[in-house]
This record gives C-alpha cells, sequence and structure tokens, in this order.
C-alpha cells in the first residue's frame, strides 16, 4: 500500500497574541518529561464524498476549525524550551506559533484499516505524524489527515505528555469536532481552558525532588525526543470487546470467588484485572517471576482543592507494582486477586493526601527494574472519545497506537454500548494467537 503526502501546512491559532506566553511545567508534568509521545488515530467513513470534494469542503472545514480551537487551548502550538539559567522546562508559546498538519493519501484497504481485527502495527504507525523538534525545543502537538478516497479519512494526533494527559487530548479533540460541526463553542466543554498553575496545589518541593532521580538529571538540559523504535513486521494490533454483559458476569466472578465484601469493583478495575491475568497466562512466565504492571491515577478530584475541569495540562501519575509474583494471577483466583490488588490501590488514592503523591512515585519507581517489560495501560473508559463528531458522523473506530517499550494496552468506552470496552492490545503475532484465544475462552 502507498501514502503519498499531498501537503504540509501550518495551521495556527485564531487569536491575538501579542507577547511570547510562559507556562512553568508542575510536578505533574515534569513526570512525564522522558515519555515518549502518545498516539491517537481516529477514523470516520466518508463513502459518498469525492476526493475533490473532500479538498475543497471538507479540509478546508477542519483546518478553520482547528485555528478557532487552538485559540482555546493555545499551549498545544507552542514548544518545550529549557534555558540554561532556569531550574525546569516550560511551555513558550510565540504570537507566530503554528502547528504541523500533513495531508496525505493511501490506496489503503479502509475497512480493513479501521476495523478491529489484526492488523499490522506499522500499518497504524504511518498514519501517524512525527513531533517537530527545532534546536532542541520539540513542539507539543502535530497532526496528520489522511484521505482513503471514497472510503474515509482518519486524524493522527501526536502529543508531547509533558504538556498534557489524555483528558486534556480527548477534550481538545472534542472541542475541534464541535467547532468543525457546529461553527461555535461547545458549552457543555467549557472553554477557553485554564493555564493557572497555582490550581495543582502541592508542596513545591516536590519538584526539586524529580530532578534528584536518575532519569531527570537537571544537568543534562535536553529536550530531545528519542528516535522512533522501528517496529518489527510481525507486531499485530487487535481491538477485543467486553461488552456490558461481560463486565457484570466480571463484577460477579470477583464477587464469588472472595470473602470480602468491600471489593472496589469499578469497570477499569475488573477490565485491567483480566487483561492481566489474560497476560500472565498467555505469556507462560515462570510462577515465581515477577509480574510488573502500572496504570494512570487522575488526581484532578483527589486534590484540595479539587483542580478545576477546564484545567490545561497533566494531572495524572503512574502507579506502579512489582512485588506480586506470576502465580498470584495463575489459577482459579488469579482474576480475583488481580481485582484486589487493583481496587485496593485505587480505594488507597482517594484517602491519601497531597504528601502521599511523592511516596507514591518514588516507590513505585523503586520496584521498576530497568530493561524489563511491565504491562501498562493507557487511555480511559470514561473519556467519552467516540463523542467526536466533526460533522460526518461519529468516529468508526479510534486507535491508541503509542510505540511504548512496555505492553501497553488501550482502553476506551464501546462505540456502540453503553457500560462496555474496547481494548487494543499490540504484540508479536505468535504472542497474540494465544492472548486472544486465553481472553475470549476465559470469558
Amino acid at each position: 500500500m502507498a501514502y503519498n503526502v499531498i501537503k504540509i501546512s501550518r495551521v495556527g491559532p485564531a487569536t491575538d497574541l501579542v507577547d511570547p506566553l510562559i507556562l512553568p511545567l508542575t510536578f505533574f508534568d515534569l513526570v512525564w518529561l522522558k515519555d515518549i509521545p502518545t498516539n491517537r488515530i481516529i477514523f470516520y467513513k466518508l463513502t459518498e464524498s469525492s476526493p475533490d470534494s473532500f479538498y475543497s469542503v471538507i479540509l478546508p472545514k477542519l483546518e478553520r476549525s482547528l485555528s478557532l480551537v487552538l485559540a482555546h487551548f493555545l499551549p498545544l502550538s507552542g514548544h518545550l524550551k529549557w534555558n540554561p539559567q532556569d531550574p525546569k522546562p516550560h511551555i513558550v508559546i510565540l504570537p507566530q506559533d503554528t502547528v504541523s498538519l500533513t495531508v496525505a493519501e493511501t490506496d489503503a484497504d479502509f475497512s480493513h484499516v479501521s476495523g478491529k481485527g489484526l492488523r499490522h502495527q506499522p500499518e497504524l504507525r504511518a498514519l501517524a505524524p512525527e513531533l517537530l523538534v527545532s534546536s532542541d525545543s520539540p513542539s507539543i502537538l502535530a497532526l496528520k489527515i489522511t484521505l482513503f478516497p471514497k472510503q474515509g479519512f482518519c486524524i493522527g494526533i501526536t502529543i508531547h505528555h509533558a504538556a498534557l494527559d489524555g483528558n486534556t487530548v480527548v477534550k481538545f479533540i472534542k472541542s475541534w469536532a464541535h467547532f468543525c460541526k457546529y461553527g461555535t463553542m461547545p458549552q457543555d466543554l467549557q472553554l477557553p481552558m485554564l493555564l493557572d498553575r497555582t490550581v495543582i496545589n502541592l508542596p513545591a518541593e516536590l519538584e526539586s525532588k524529580i530532578f534528584q532521580l536518575s532519569q531527570y538529571n537537571a544537568n543534562e538540559r535536553t529536550l530531545k525526543l528519542s528516535p522512533t523504535k522501528e517496529i518489527d513486521e510481525d507486531v499485530v494490533r487487535i481491538t477485543l470487546e467486553l461488552t456490558q454483559e461481560n463486565v457484570k458476569k466480571l463484577v460477579e466472578r470477583a464477587k464469588s470467588g472472595s470473602t470480602r465484601s468491600d471489593l472496589h469493583l469499578s469497570t477499569f478495575v475488573v477490565t485491567y484485572a483480566y487483561v492481566l491475568t489474560c497476560m500472565v497466562k498467555a505469556r507462560g512466565v515462570d510462577e515465581d517471576q515477577p509480574v510488573p504492571f502500572t496504570y494512570v491515577a487522575d488526581f484532578r478530584e483527589r486534590l484540595d482543592p479539587p483542580v478545576p475541569v477546564t484545567y490545561f495540562g497533566n494531572c495524572a501519575l503512574p502507579i506502579n507494582f512489582s512485588g506480586d509474583k506470576a502465580k498470584t494471577f495463575l489459577g482459579q483466583d488469579g482474576f480475583v486477586n488481580g481485582v484486589k490488588i487493583l481496587g485496593d490501590s485505587v480505594r488507597a488514592l482517594s484517602l491519601g493526601g497531597a504528601e502521599s503523591i511523592w511516596e507514591l512515585y518514588e516507590e513505585g519507581l523503586k520496584k521498576m527494574e530497568q530493561g524489563i517489560q511491565k504491562l501498562s495501560v493507557a487511555g480511559s473508559n470514561k473519556f467519552g472519545i467516540y463523542g467526536s463528531d466533526f460533522g460526518w458522523g461519529r468516529p468508526v473506530s479510534t486507535e491508541n497506537i503509542s510505540n511504548s517499550l512496555n505492553l501497553l494496552f488501550s482502553m476506551s468506552e464501546r462505540r456502540d454500548e453503553t457500560g462496555g470496552v474496547e481494548i487494543g492490545i499490540c504484540l508479536k503475532k505468535c504472542g497474540m494467537d494465544v492472548f486472544i484465544s486465553v481472553f475470549q475462552n476465559g470469558l
């Protein structure tokens, strides 16, 4: 299949910004400073429009609405900068700053690439743009719109994680879609975004502690992005689903398998616990081998005072586990054990105050051995990503295709059912076959 770049344009925010805007990074931003950029692809079916109408009507509408929404998400047009005299990096937005938008065409089969079945990861990776890096100063956002003539199009989004988390990314996508469809500001999403860093109420010393860690050496003031890792041709991706009925049965399985009456049985917890136990079984590791895994916790409502819903930035922290051995997740009790471990962790987050955040983060780092793959999750079943209708219908599908060195799976709500979950997972073909079998048989 061929991918042809038609043009690369620069889209600036529709604003009268005169002076540079400088935003310091907070503790929650710095946590993600060394993380790889995140990539999401959103697919839209469009069979009745010709390529001519796409370029004359649809693309200009997407570009105009992008300019409008960027005025409410100004940092997305900026870049990260770390000056020699500054103790930490910050986001800089200049009046002339723009976002890179690549427009491309492909002869690929839209139904296959946007479907939920097995697809080669490199096929999807080609649909996501690279972040621009100039003078060791990476951009925050890059976009790529790819047309599948007479089939549909997709929007590829690449984000620097140090600037914003998944919650903010999805709010940007849904706001852009609303501007494109209606030409007006979306009232329910409450714009513009709040840029005030003082709403993150954490002890100031937490930021300096970050740079005492080996991976955040303040003397190495580089913001260069790691080169994109080549993806093996045998790496495939699939989207599996848990229906609302599946989720209910997993909840009942956890209740009946435990003597505890206080289990935290959210959809997120039972879904993650199920994927975790399936992965351990599918990989066939030694039962005494430690199983490292992690999830990302949102602290917006856990800080005092709570962070406003309109806040632009990160307010999420990775929570790491590694002390549990494979045998914990094997056998009849494996799934219930996973639910207990994850559920107790989620509940404890709401009980601890701001002073416990550093302990959580530092302990998690100590537990993670370098070079050991861990299972991690991206996205959430609460973001409502399928609500992003640009005027040509809801997305057919959406994929988080971040090229993680770990075993990364993504989680979102099901497109056509309330209460269900979509699980995107990427593995080598031989391992994927085993995982799918274990996943389906377990239900």
